[in-house]
């Protein structure tokens, strides 16, 4: 299926020679790929299940199987953690290993990954449907970015001295905390797997990894990548306890529209906000509110890119929007948009399925939004863009913080005042002025309330992965 072959209205504003002479430029994805990893990766090594089980994986933009690949249950799991718990032993080769060697293998993955990245960036598409090229310089790039920031940092996590009261030596050391239970979510498959990796084994810990079982061929080869490295680090689907826990847990993310904004900026970032993925975002912006001066020019703007966007085969260079992961979530949307009509918000474009096959969704508008209404309080994960009004800075505050969600949060304004009122005023992780989805792998990302314990990438994501211990020697004489 292509973006042609699905009826959209519109036309995208594009020369039509110039953009094919573009196109040709770009990195073209590898024609029918070999999906060479299916099992189970443990201790370097590629194995069956125990009970010999197997699940199918399917390529969201046509239903159709794309493999089978091998069902880990407790006893693989058992298997991994044993394996992993060896590995983190006192006198095994990665403890005794130098930081700036780990940080060496860190940096020659993300050399690999850089080598495979074309073929990663198709398995990618073909798995989860995310448009090639969005793939590759957006999801590759950042899996590579974060293993080499992390790599930088293995041998710079360090402690201090402390000028301790009385006859003491006192001083600091982090240390890593052991077997560590990794859960990667199917949106972001190879990059969540980046973000979770990287700050782990930087620190000297041992890993026990599950993929989504909707999106598990990248995570897979990054395991061969890994025994190309040629290292103990060790990798498997499976579920493990968790005695510490880092969680991302999504949001309903609220993204304030000033009527002193730029609106053509602020119309083209909340679009992007919320459809990047196919809206399969946590970050996704799907709260707007705008402020009432322009409110309809926003909401007729708004409409009208909307249906500029393409829709269609992630492998199309033109393509904007790729299906939703699966049928079940194709289907969970739909009743989202159904419960916004039903419940009196106006559907401006939009709201159907799209498409003979695979698991597509029309990009959809809502404007007259309650904040009552499901669509504004729950998250959608989907393509559905809802359009609030506010008439006051102090009122659309509160209304903003009024969530069980707390991960990120934007403004668009050219008020420098209201702009810092905003972004300090927000209960969120992460606030964007003027911008939205900018991540960094040097920025910690993580959420407040229900969105989630703990942080993410930067500095802060490394003291998730470690513990501080105080050691204390007595001295005879004390010097300063």
């Amino acid at each position: 299926m292509t973006s042609s072959e699905i009826e959209m209205p519109g036309e995208v504003k594009s020369d039509p020679a110039a953009l094919m002479a573009s196109l040709q430029l770009m990195p073209s994805p590898v024609p029918n790929p070999e999906i060479k990893h299916t099992k189970i990766f443990i201790n370097n090594e590629w194995q069956d299940s125990v009970s010999g089980k197997v699940f199918p994986v399917y390529n969201p933009a046509t239903g159709e199987q794309i493999c089978e690949v091998q069902e880990a249950e407790k006893a693989d799991v058992d298997k991994a953690v044993q394996a992993a718990r060896l590995a983190f032993s006192l006198g095994s080769v990665w403890r005794r290993m130098d930081a700036s060697e780990r940080g060496r293998l860190l940096s020659k993955l993300a050399d690999l990954v850089e080598r495979d990245s074309v073929y990663l960036a198709t398995i990618e598409s073909l798995d989860s449907g995310k448009p090639f090229l969005p793939t590759l310089f957006v999801d590759l790039q950042g899996t590579i970015k974060t293993l080499r920031y992390f790599a930088g940092y293995a041998d710079k996590l360090h402690g201090t001295s402390i000028p301790m009261d009385g006859e003491y030596l006192t001083f600091t050391r982090y240390e890593p905390i052991g077997v560590c239970g990794q859960i990667i979510p199917w949106n972001f498959p190879l990059m969540m797997t980046a973000w979770k990796l990287g700050p782990a084994l930087a620190c000297g810990n041992t890993v026990v990894l599950k993929p989504a079982e909707q999106t598990p061929l990248t995570c897979l080869y990054m395991g061969a990548l890994i025994k190309e490295v040629g290292k103990l680090i060790q990798e498997a689907a499976g579920k493990s306890n968790l005695k510490r826990v880092t969680l991302e847990l999504g949001g309903k993310n609220p993204n304030i529209i000033f009527a002193d904004a730029d609106l053509d900026l602020a119309v083209e970032q909340a679009h992007q906000g919320v459809f990047f993925n196919a809206g399969q975002c946590c970050t996704a912006g799907s709260r707007i509110y705008v402020e009432e001066p322009v409110y309809d020019e926003f909401v007729r703007r708004s409409v009208e890119r909307a249906k500029r966007r393409i829709v269609g085969s992630p492998f199309d260079p033109t393509t904007e929007q790729g299906p939703q992961i699966s049928q079940v979530q194709q289907n969970r949307v739909l009743e989202f948009i159904q419960s916004g009509i039903s419940e009196g918000a106006k559907l401006e474009c939009g709201g159907k399925a799209l498409g003979l096959k695979g698991f597509f969704i029309e990009p959809t508008v809502f404007s007259n939004v309650r904040d009552d209404m499901r669509i504004a309080k729950e998250e959608i994960f989907g393509p559905v863009q809802q359009i609030m009004k506010f008439k006051s800075i102090e009122e659309v505050i509160e209304r903003a913080n009024n969530s069980q969600y707390g991960l990120v949060a934007a403004v668009f304004t050219n008020d420098i005042n209201k702009a810092t009122t905003i972004s300090t005023a927000m209960q969120a992780g992460t606030v964007w002025i003027n911008c939205f989805n900018a991540l960094s792998t040097q920025c910690p990302f993580g959420g407040y309330k229900m969105s989630g314990n703990g942080r993410e990438l930067g500095e802060s994501g490394l003291k998730e992965y470690s513990e501080v211990k105080t050691i204390v020697m007595k001295l005879v004489a004390k010097n300063s």
